[in-house]
């Protein structure tokens, strides 16, 4: 064979190689091309879908100032709103709060049947039922007086949308504390839930979180399983495994959640949360007691554990210390004791 016949050959397949490598590279590009725009527009329609700012008329204690939220402290105010005898109740009331410089990050869980004052409503009950007198509104209002923090953000979700959320995901698994039944939603037939790790699709994981009746601990038991199922659903949905399923969790969320968080801003929460994924969350609990008034069956938190709390996530938001913890509370789990005490208040 020539030499010039045998380096034609190699030129060809070369040519053939870099057309390949190019084609290859194109369809790439274009498919990652078409990926980002259909990510971009779902999440354009789920964020004019989900996004609704609070009436700041109805909401005294609320900052005006614009939140830079890869730099300034913020709270975030989460509600797990339930429908009942045609009205509407915040079942879950959780705060957040978050130091992007200091790294801190807390999580307070406000048991349902607190009873304080609900200046929409202008008379003392259960703060689960705050959202019925004004709604979401009423509800920052509410904690804004109890706890003298102000709100900046709030996110809420029914139950249904939890439900999708957590199917979308694949399930989520949990380390459950002690064998107990609870009764699921829908079907209304009773789930074992056996102590140690389990895997739960959507139904059985709002079962899990619900359940208070028979948890020694209470609502404290409660708080500590809706931290550990809203922990494991972000950790997953902001997994790279959950990336093809990005159009069906922006759908579950346009459909049931609400939040006053732009959706200019949904990028600034995604790079803080990556920033911020390993930090240790200080779980925080009112102290206080159950008991009765009127009949009726409440929490009582104790007047020192709103100040002390109030105190420690002022210091947050204003970035004056860089420990909050005190004796009563812990970064590993709630030291709450709710007695229940059955005395009339």
């Amino acid at each position: 064979m020539s030499k010039s016949r045998s380096n034609r050959r190699k030129n060809r397949k070369k040519r053939f190689w870099r057309m390949t490598v190019s084609l290859f590279l194109l369809l790439l590009l274009g498919g990652g091309s078409y990926f980002a725009y259909n990510v971009f527009y779902h999440a354009k329609i789920a964020g004019e879908n989900i996004y609704k700012e609070i009436d700041r008329d109805k909401v005294k204690n609320h900052r005006t100032e614009e939140v830079k939220i890869t730099k300034d402290a913020f709270n975030i105010l989460l509600l797990g709103i339930e429908e009942q005898g045609g009205g509407e109740r915040s079942d879950v009331v959780m705060l957040v709060t978050v130091s992007p410089q200091t790294g801190e990050v807390s999580m307070l869980s406000i048991p349902r049947d607190t009873r304080t004052m609900i200046p929409a409503a202008g008379f003392k009950t259960k703060i689960t039922e705050s959202y019925s007198y004004g709604g979401v509104e009423s509800t920052i209002e509410t904690v804004n007086q109890l706890l003298d923090v102000p709100i900046d953000y709030y996110i809420t979700t029914n139950f249904e949308g939890f439900e999708d959320i957590v199917d979308t995901l694949g399930g989520v698994q949990v380390n459950v504390p002690f064998t107990f039944k609870a009764q699921l939603t829908g079907s209304l037939k009773w789930k074992t839930f056996y102590e140690g790790q389990m895997d739960l699709n959507g139904n059985e994981a709002l079962a899990y979180v619900r359940m208070r009746k028979t948890d020694p601990a209470g609502d404290k038991g409660r708080n500590e399983r809706q931290k550990e199922v809203i922990k494991a659903i972000i950790d997953k949905g902001t997994s790279f495994s959950s990336i093809t399923k990005i159009d069906d969790l922006l759908g579950d969320l346009g459909e049931n959640v609400k939040t006053n968080i732009p959706p200019s801003q949904f990028a600034s929460f995604v790079k803080l949360y990556a920033k911020l994924k390993s930090s240790e969350i200080q779980t925080l609990a009112l102290r206080g007691t159950d008991g009765k008034y009127n009949g009726i069956s409440y929490f009582f938190p104790e007047d020192e554990s709103i100040e002390e709390i109030s105190t420690i996530l002022n210091n947050t938001l204003n970035n004056t210390t860089t420990n909050n913890l005190t004796g009563n509370q812990s970064s590993d789990s709630s030291t709450t004791e709710q007695a229940s005490t059955g005395v009339e208040y």
